[in-house]
């Protein structure tokens, strides 16, 4: 299909970066639709370990053509720390590969003061935001104050930063937080611009011609289905769309290049989340910290952008139904399986129980989740270790009777498994 899109099918950190990087040898561009640095790809190459949280991670691939679209909001500081790492690990991210569009927003460090400070000001009440700007950034877009990329490429870009960081500073002076220097802020971006300038383009333009030419485009969705503004646990959710179709708006695509478009949802063997919010198959105690790791390698669950501990659970199957709805998912490809070795029981959760109601589905989506108690089915664990299997028919009966229960309750089939860290190991399942 030439339009692939990949999206977490949970709270985001699914794996997607192993799983990107997969179908990324058989694409010809790679591009990122929504949200900022607030998101986190992970990829482990031998013993490189990649991990990107604004270039799409695709770009590891030597043919690949990497994107960045208007659906983003870019920290410039991080796009070029992220270029830096990847040459120095042998891969380019100049501008012949790297394309950037003209109406992606920029971060600035007015966004990210302002975050920290609302953040600060909700008290108990706060989101559990990662403080990079990122909501500050699309409030000012959506209230059409917003600086963009084209910005940069008019001679009056610098007195745009400084009304915007002036603006900023009466907010921040409000909340009692340290107001920034305007004349600092510029001199720090218009060196950014300079950089930025040959990297601008209508990315738009350039994958509708690539479609109409059979390349193929591998779309990265950022975070997961229950992040999203709309469709997520509102209010503890990211800011932009985070769902398969967002990819159409976050890129500048028509409805057109849906119609061939394949939609593969990551979801984890379990199920995680990072920061505050509702979560009904959350557990504590020694399993959470079996399910966590003591965050010794990169396997363990703890936030590739922020560093804090996952909260975990068992999947749940209400929600994964909800994100196959949602996306429009074509397919599964089910990562950290290896992470299941050794329980004795393995649990899924089915359906909820809602004031002596057993439901299947969510009435009004899973905004208001409180209310629900997991219903759970109880399968046999398996205690080998599956790091080594490349074979469907070689996992243990038992691991293969959890995904097939697993494919069952999405009603969708499993593409891949993931059953360790690195590039290869993988599970393809035909």
């Amino acid at each position: 299909m030439p339009l692939q899109v990949i999206v977490g099918a949970q709270w985001g950190d699914e794996g997607k970066g192993r799983i990107v990087d997969w179908f990324a040898g058989r694409a010809d561009y790679s591009a990122r639709y929504n949200g900022g640095d607030n998101a986190g790809h992970t990829v482990t190459v031998g013993k490189q370990i990649f991990k990107l949280h604004l270039i799409p991670s695709g770009i590891i691939h030597p043919q690949i053509v990497a994107v960045l679209g208007n659906g983003m909001v870019i920290n410039p500081r991080t796009l070029f720390d992220e270029v830096e790492t990847l040459k120095k690990a042998g891969v380019s991210a100049a501008p012949e590969r790297m394309h950037i569009s003209y109406a992606a927003h920029l971060i600035t460090p007015a966004h990210q003061a302002l975050d920290k400070a609302l953040e600060a000001a909700r008290g108990k009440g706060n989101i559990g935001t990662t403080g990079r700007g990122i909501g500050p950034a699309y409030t000012d877009k959506a209230t059409r104050h917003g600086v963009r990329l084209a910005d940069m490429l008019n001679p009056d870009f610098c007195e745009r930063i400084g009304d915007h960081v002036a603006d900023t500073n009466r907010t921040l002076k409000m909340l009692a937080a340290a107001e920034l220097d305007p004349a600092a802020v510029c001199d720090e971006y218009r060196g950014y611009a300079e950089r930025l300038k040959p990297y601008i383009s209508d990315v738009s333009i350039e994958l509708d011609a690539a479609i109409k030419a059979g390349r193929v485009i591998l779309v990265e969705g950022a975070q997961g289905t229950l992040l999203d503004v709309d469709f997520g646990t509102y209010p503890f959710v990211t800011s932009s769309s985070t769902t398969a179709p967002g990819a159409l708006t976050g890129l500048g695509l028509g409805l057109e290049a849906a119609s061939d478009a394949q939609v593969i949802g990551v979801v984890k063997a379990f199920q995680t989340r990072v920061g505050s919010g509702p979560f009904p198959t959350e557990v504590s105690g020694d399993l959470a910290l079996r399910l966590r790791g003591s965050g010794s390698n990169p396997w363990d669950e703890y936030g590739t952008t922020t560093g804090r501990p996952r909260r975990v659970g068992w999947l749940d199957g209400v929600l994964l139904r909800y994100a196959v709805r949602i996306n429009g998912i074509s397919e599964l490809a089910v990562t950290k399986l290896d992470i299941l070795s050794g329980l004795e029981i393995v649990r899924l959760c089915t359906t909820y129980k809602r004031d002596g109601k057993t439901l299947a589905d969510l009435e009004f989506g899973p905004a208001d989740l409180g209310p629900y108690e997991p219903v759970y089915e109880e399968l046999p664990g398996w205690k080998e270790d599956v790091s080594g299997v490349r074979r469907w028919a070689d996992l243990p009966p038992a691991a293969q009777a959890y995904l097939e229960r697993l494919s069952g309750i999405a009603g969708v089939p499993i593409r891949l498994v993931s059953v360790g860290a690195e590039r290869e190991q993988l599970v393809v399942k035909e």
